[in-house]
Parts: structure tokens; sequence; C-alpha cells
């Protein structure tokens, strides 16, 4: 395996304080080695040691590849009208998933396979590197077991969310359906998985419906995730805590009690959406009450075709600054390090020898232009396991 030097880099987020200032570790006139898949070195550019190739930054930020810790992308079909609709004025329920999950019965694997790596390859144009993806679209045994075999293809975080909606053929046996879940559509769907997610929400399922499918997911070595308090105050956040989830997706809707939770516990992060509530109009979680508590917090895109239809990181950083309450330096370690601690990883997400070489280049001074000048493309390489993907 060759390496690459990439010198004369004018801020470096590296988000390890142990190489430079502050809690993103921000290092001025930067060189980092990608040895390999890894990073090899990194320092300033007057130290840097001899590698195999060269990459001159010409004075731009880089900081480490977007970690998008939720994504919906095994889908079929197209949810144009009903985002129409909504703009023009009915509100968002969890009802429209149904017409997903019809369209993605009736795509082929292929279908399927192409719409994710079209996805996957415009999330990775624009500085993410690693990307968690969910089935949740087909509500059968063998339609989410073929969704998880076909996200396995792509990426290296896939979730097992059979429960998204209750599917259509048990609208009137809800707890028929929790039992497929817990059981032969575990069965089939957990080889594929890492995680299991479940969405706890009026309209979908409540908290003991939850607890159990997560309870049965986690006996079958799935590791908890959960849609939390999105569209209402609910059980969610709670259930998270009590059973140790990785990560309470969405949190818009927030007790005192729940935010508490969050902040007393190591291993639950909240992982904020505002791709989600920009799409719907609805109310932006308040990033600010949970970091002031003390509360991990990560950003993602929720890319999906119904609530939340992009894929961009950098916009999703911006928005959070405007209407979150988030500073840059803020919402730029929660867009990386915090969606690295979302999916319980210690080698993405950071810039630090020993980690995969993932980084993404700036067409800017500093990671602050991602805040100061949303919408424009800021992001110019990426490296993802220190291969140049040239956005």
């Amino acid at each position: 395996m060759s390496s690459t030097l990439v010198t004369n880099i004018r801020s470096l987020v590296t988000n390890d304080p142990a190489l430079g200032t502050g809690p993103l570790g921000i290092l001025e006139g930067a060189a980092v080695v990608l040895d390999g898949d890894r990073v090899g070195w990194v320092g300033p550019s007057a130290q840097a040691p001899a590698t195999d190739e060269v990459y001159d930054a010409d004075g731009r930020a880089a900081l480490p590849g977007f970690v998008d810790s939720h994504s919906h992308l095994l889908f079929g079909g197209d949810r144009t009208d009903e985002f129409h609709a909504r703009m023009s004025g009915r509100p968002y329920t969890a009802g429209g998933i149904r017409t997903t999950v019809a369209a993605t019965r009736e795509a082929s694997d292929e279908e399927l396979g192409r719409n994710l790596a079209r996805y996957l390859a415009e999330a990775r144009r624009q500085g993410t590197t690693t990307l968690e993806t969910k089935s949740g679209y087909g509500l059968t045994p063998e339609q989410e077991a073929r969704a998880l075999r076909v996200a396995a293809a792509h990426t290296d975080e896939v979730t097992y969310m059979g429960a998204h909606i209750v599917a259509p053929e048990y609208a009137d046996d809800p707890a028929g359906y929790v039992d497929l879940v817990t059981g032969p559509m575990l069965e089939a769907c957990a080889p594929h998985a890492r995680w299991i997610d479940v969405f706890c929400e009026r309209g979908a399922f409540d908290g003991d419906q939850a607890r159990a499918i997560l309870t049965a997911g986690r006996e079958r070595g799935l590791t908890p995730r959960i849609h939390a308090n999105q569209l209402s105050h609910g059980p969610g956040v709670q259930l998270a805590v009590e059973l140790g989830a990785a990560s309470a997706d969405h949190c818009t809707h927030l007790g005192d009690a729940d935010v508490d939770a969050l902040s007393q516990t190591a291993d639950t992060v909240a992982t904020l959406l505002p791709g989600c509530e920009f799409s719907t109009r609805a109310v932006y979680p308040d990033a600010r009450r949970l970091l002031d508590a003390g509360a991990t917090v990560a950003l993602s895109t929720d890319c999906n075709p119904g609530s939340s239809f992009t894929s961009s990181m950098p916009f999703c950083v911006a928005i959070a600054v405007r209407e979150m309450g988030m500073t840059p330096d803020e919402a730029v370690w929660s867009a990386t390090a915090g969606g690295a601690r979302a999916l319980r990883r210690t080698d993405i997400g950071r810039v630090t020898p020993g980690g995969y070489a993932d980084l993404a280049l700036l067409d800017a001074p500093s990671h602050v232009h991602l805040a100061y000048r949303p919408g424009v493309p800021l992001v110019t390489e990426v490296w993802r396991r220190g291969v140049p993907l040239r956005p």
C-alpha cells in the first residue's frame, strides 16, 4: 500500500485535543500522512516525513470525513407529490411511509442497489465517509432481509428496522406484527445487520412494543437504536437510556427528565436530524439545551424519501448553527466525532494516527465556513480509507 502526504493544510480539525487546540484539536499549518487505509502521522507541515506521493492542500482547511449515523436509503419510488402537498399546507404524519413500502416491495434488488449507490456517492461527494442505513420499507421477513443484504454490499453500518410502521397486512393486528418483527423477521434479518431500530411514536409503536422489539434484537446480538420523541413527547428517550441504546434519534420534544437522562449516560447519544424539521416545517430540536446539560450530541441527515430527502451533512451543520443554538465548532464535532460515538466507533470521526484515513478538504480557510457559507459546495477533495474520491 502506498502513502500520501496531504500537506500545507491551513487549519486541520483532528477532533483529538492531544494533537491541537480546543475540543476540535485544531492544528494550524498541518499535514497528514495517509498510510494505506489508515492515518500514519499528523503534525506540522514542516516536520512531515517522506511519503510515496504528495498532495498540496494549498492553504485550505481539512476535517475528518463526516459520519452520517442515520439514514433510510433502501427504498423504491418517489414522494415528490407528498412533499409538494406538505409544503402547500398538509401536515407530516408517519402514514406516508406506506407509500414507500408499496414501491419498495415492487423494486428489484438491482434497483434498490443502484438507488443506494447513487445516494451514497452523492453523500461522499459532500464529505461523508461513513454512512449508516436502515431497512424498514419492506415489512415482511423476505423483503426486510433482502434490503439488508443489499445494504451490506455498500456500507458496513446496517440497521434492521422492521419496526418502522405496522405493515399494512397487520393494520388490525399490531400485536401480531410485533410477534413477526421479534420472531421470523428478526431471525431472517439479524445475520445481515449490526443494529436494530424502532419508530417509537404515535401511529407507529408505543413504549411497550418498542421495548419488546429492542429487547428481542439485543438478545439476538443486535445493538438498539431508537427513533425517539420526533413528532410528540413520548417514552422513546427514556427507553433508549434504559436499554443502553447507542442513540436516541430526533429528540425534538423533550421534557426535563429526558434531558437529564441523556446527560447522565455515556452510552446513549442524542442524534439530531435537522433536515427532517426543515423538510416538514416542524420545530427544531434544542441542541443548546442538550449540550448545556452535558449530553453527547450527533448530527445526521436522516436522508429518506419522505421527511428529509437530503444527503448533505454540510447543510445539516449550517442548520444546526443557525436554528438549533450550536456553535460552528460544536456542529462540526457532532457531524464527525459525534456520529462516530453514535455508531460506537473509535476509528472514524477524527484524524489521528491509527484511525481510518478519512479526510475532507474544503475550499475555505476554516471549518467555520461550513456554517458561514450555507449551500455552497465547499468540499473539494475527499479521501475515504486513504483512497481519493475526487468529488
